[in-house]
């Protein structure tokens, strides 16, 4: 009977209906799809009508993965790969292959427009035909306006518009009626103040008198007839129609030109290949500052790494000692300039270095009676920049190499003791080969992370002093990554296509770090 009525129940509950939860998942799951579909193929429309086909082609490729591993039983095993896999393509791949193609053009703020943009522009630009520029009177009519136009000087206007509703929108064409007693407005012209509230909607006016000419905005009081200044040609050259010169697109100077050198501006985006990295190798001018910033990085990464690890460690080994009183003290004031923020030590050490009012040059005064010029002086300048930098770095070394210190045997100390050695004979032939080996990847990092350690020059020294007599400004403590930041937004006129092909540089330098570092981490795990 038990048996029986245990089968029963077990038959009952298999039978029992879905949760209502589980009906709404399974009855919304495809049409919840089906609008992400449509959103994802609405975004991609967008993307490509702006022109930008590669782009909208990435998205359409990026979300049909998407799509085929979420909603398909084939790309079950990757869903969960998927968005570490795209935000790496995204975020990591895509900006990278995208700062290497700007490297291989002249993208700068001369030519930030491509090529049919600029063309555009230039056949948008036209002159006003001043002999039969009106002047114009809007007036309230109702809920409407009507337009009254005039020639300047005449009282009367010679012609009127129909009641108009003017919102800003698209382009309206009006026609034109002659003005007669019965036509003309009779109320009072609305003010300025007004005409400029509808002035978008004005602009957008086209009025056309009984002959079809056209008359165009052309301000706050006038309207009349325009003509361009750019006529195309069918080869993709444009002719100024003011003296009938033809301007070719010169797609090695991205600009259009004529034949004897007048350029148009602005210029257009254009491929010139590997012609930024040759301006690092063989532009003579470029190449003296590029080598010393680039030697000077180096130097300044080398040199704060080897100064904080040297103390770092120092401290580290001196702390290590059990019988220091205050042991604990020492280390918490040792540690405090890792503790504070780095932004604000950078900007105390400013005020500090200051030539007329620093503490430094103060006690420098008063003991020896000089004033360094810290930013002033190239050599000054950089010894500043690795004075900072190792006080900002020495207590991550020294907390790595306490820990590191607390994995060697005490026995090899004893061992060392009772043959007589001195404390030197202990670090160099105990201590600093046993930590120096699971340091080096670390040490590799840090030298990586200060190749590009932009904000200690921008807030300290912002690369000065400059470098003379330079076709493009550099300065003297500039690094690679500050100097790119400088060619690209500062004062270089803003030469995106140069600073992407040095950010490449940089990239491969760090990716060859790395690959160091990869190295040494796996023979430290040996």
């Amino acid at each position: 009977m038990t048996a029986l009525s245990s089968s029963l129940g077990q038959g009952a509950y298999s039978t029992l209906p879905p949760t209502l939860a589980a009906k709404l998942a399974k009855w919304l799951h495809w049409p919840l799809a089906a609008a992400a579909i449509v959103a994802a193929l609405y975004l991609v429309f967008v993307v490509y009508t702006t022109g930008q086909a590669a782009w909208a082609a990435g998205l359409l490729l990026l979300f049909t993965a998407g799509f085929y591993v979420y909603l398909s039983r084939g790309g079950f095993a990757w869903r969960y790969l998927f968005p570490g896999i795209a935000g790496m393509l995204v975020f990591i791949a895509f900006p990278l292959v995208y700062t290497a193609q700007i490297g291989f053009t002249n993208y700068s703020s001369t030519h930030l427009l491509s090529e049919s943009r600029v063309r555009e522009y230039l056949l948008e630009q036209h002159d006003a035909v001043e002999d039969q520029v009106l002047a114009y009177s809007l007036h309230a009519n109702g809920a409407e306006f009507r337009l009254a136009l005039r020639v300047e000087g005449e009282p009367a206007p010679r012609w009127v518009s129909p009641p108009l509703a003017l919102r800003a929108g698209k382009e309206l064409r009006v026609d034109l009626a002659a003005a007669d007693a019965s036509s003309t407005p009779t109320g009072t012209a609305l003010p300025l103040p007004e005409l400029i509230k509808h002035r978008e909607a004005l602009a957008r006016l086209v009025l056309v008198q009984p002959d079809k000419t056209e008359l165009h905005y052309l301000g706050l009081r006038e309207y009349g007839p325009v003509k361009p200044q750019w006529a195309p040609n069918t080869d993709g050259n444009l002719t100024r129609t003011a003296d009938g010169l033809v301007f070719k697109p010169n797609r090695d100077t991205g600009f259009f030109e004529t034949a004897s050198g007048e350029v148009l501006q602005p210029g257009f985006k254009a491929f010139i290949g590997a012609a930024n990295y040759a301006r690092m190798l063989f532009d003579a001018e470029f190449r003296g500052p590029f080598l010393s910033i680039f030697t000077w990085t180096v130097l300044f990464s080398a040199l704060t790494v080897f100064f904080a690890t040297a103390i770092g460690m120092l401290f580290a080994v001196m702390l290590n000692w059990e019988g220091m009183k205050y042991r604990t003290t020492y280390r918490t004031l040792l540690f405090l300039p890792y503790a504070v923020p780095g932004f604000i030590s950078i900007l105390v050490f400013k005020g500090l270095f200051n030539q007329n009012f620093g503490e430094i040059n103060a006690i420098l005064n008063a003991l020896f009676g000089v004033k360094p010029a810290w930013f002033a002086d190239p050599l000054l300048a950089k010894t500043m920049l690795v004075i900072v930098n190792v006080w900002l770095g020495y207590p991550y070394v020294m907390i790595l190499c306490s820990g590191l210190l607390k994995a060697i045997p005490a026995d090899l100390y004893e061992a060392s003791a009772l043959a007589g050695a001195s404390p030197a004979t202990n670090f160099f032939k105990i201590t600093a080969p046993l930590i120096i080996k699971p340091l080096a990847p670390l040490l590799v990092s840090a030298f990586a992370f200060n190749f590009n350690n932009f904000v200690l020059i921008a807030l300290l020294t912002d690369g000065r002093p400059d470098f003379l007599s330079t076709k493009l400004p550099a300065g003297q403590t500039d690094i690679l990554v500050s100097y790119t930041y400088r060619i690209a937004f500062r004062d270089s006129g803003s030469d995106f296509g140069l600073a992407a092909a040095i950010s490449t540089l940089i990239f491969f330098l760090v990716a060859a770090l790395s690959l160091i570092n990869l190295r040494l981490s796996a023979k430290a795990q040996k």
